[in-house]
Formats: C-alpha cells, structure tokens, sequence
C-alpha cells in the first residue's frame, strides 16, 4: 500500500496472527524507524521500544499480558516507553537540529530552559508528555506496519508494573502501550464501523 488514505482506513486491530511467520531483526528496526518520525514537544523523542520476538521471551511476558495468544502467536510485541526526564535528554537529542541548521543555537538554548522549567520539577507534566509521546508513536509504527501488508493491535491489558520489574526498566521509563505486529490468520473482524463525522466535528 502506498495510499495514505487507504493505510489509514484499513488499519484494524488484529486478534489473529499467522504463528509460522516471522520478522527480521532489520525488517523490526525499520518498523522503529518509521515509529520515530513521530512528532514529539521540542523534538524531545522521549521514547523508548523494546522489541520482543524470541519465543523465550515472548512465553516470559505472555503471563504479564494476562496470557493473550496474540502475545506468542504475532511476529514481534512491541512494549513502548514512554521517558520522564527529558529535560535531561533533550540536548543530546536536539543537537543534531542545531548542527544542520535547522534551529538556531538562540532557540536550542530557549528550548533547553523551557524543557527544564516545564518538566524538571513537575513529574506530573513529565508523566503527561511521555504518554503523549509513546502514543503517538505507537500510532506512527501501526500505520508502518499496515504500509507494509503487517497487521497489528495496541495492548493496554498488560501489568505495566510487572512488565518494568521483570525487564528492570529504569525508574525513568515507564511501559505505556504495547503493539503486537505480524501476518494476519483468519479469523480477524472486519474494520468497525466509526462515527459519523458530523457528530464529533465542531467548528468555531
């Protein structure tokens, strides 16, 4: 598929996965890449994937994700973290911006303050932007994944506590969603309807 419209509109969310085929470790980190062309504020790019498509490692999370098949059964589940301290991050990430000439050294200074005074010393915003952030490369690396005949399933039924303590995440990364992508087996519903535009269109 090469139609945005298309990719968007037949994306659904798959149960069902074809067990036999796989993923390559490239074919993974391509998905990833696409995943991180996402927007972030200020380009924080405060995410973090963690691909997970060995079958020891998938039997090892299967029980965190309350024992969904899709888990054991989809090419590779992907656990996306969202990161708090990107006011910490932000000027490793941001200098490549500066060093091509996008952005002046005036307004990565002015950026590196403002990320520091917003999330510094309010985890509750810093909580806030890494949720954003990972969701909206999860979306990003679905609509990847369906641009490339994959299909694929964001996942909230997960111990988010459980998942950080067995992969002993740092404190500063926080699990917010997992997507599972693979081929599709039978058996997946067909696109479900949505609501009509006009009911959750306004205009000022």
């Amino acid at each position: 598929m090469s139609n945005i419209n298309e990719i968007i509109t037949s994306r659904t969310s798959a149960s069902n996965y074809d067990a036999t085929r796989k993923l390559s470790k490239a074919e993974i980190a391509e998905l990833v890449a696409l995943a991180t062309q996402a927007p972030s504020a200020f380009n924080l790019q405060n995410w973090k994937f963690i691909a997970v498509e060995s079958d020891a490692a998938k039997a090892s999370l299967l029980p965190l994700a309350y024992s969904q098949p899709k888990i054991t059964d989809a090419a590779v589940t992907f656990i996306i973290c969202g990161t708090l301290d990107p006011h910490v991050t932000l000027p490793a990430a941001l200098k490549p911006t500066v060093d091509a000439g996008i952005i002046t050294e005036e307004t990565y200074q002015g950026w590196l303050d403002a990320v520091q005074n917003m999330y510094g010393n309010n985890p509750v915003m810093a909580r806030d932007e890494a949720v954003r952030s990972a969701s909206l490369a999860a979306m990003t690396l679905m609509l990847a994944a369906q641009g490339k005949g994959l299909v694929s399933c964001p996942m909230i039924g997960f111990d988010a506590a459980g998942v950080a303590a067995q992969l002993e995440l740092p404190a500063t990364e926080i699990p917010v969603m997992m997507i599972t992508v693979g081929y599709a087996a039978p058996g997946n519903w067909a696109k479900k309807p949505r609501k009509a535009v006009d009911s959750v269109l306004s205009f000022l």
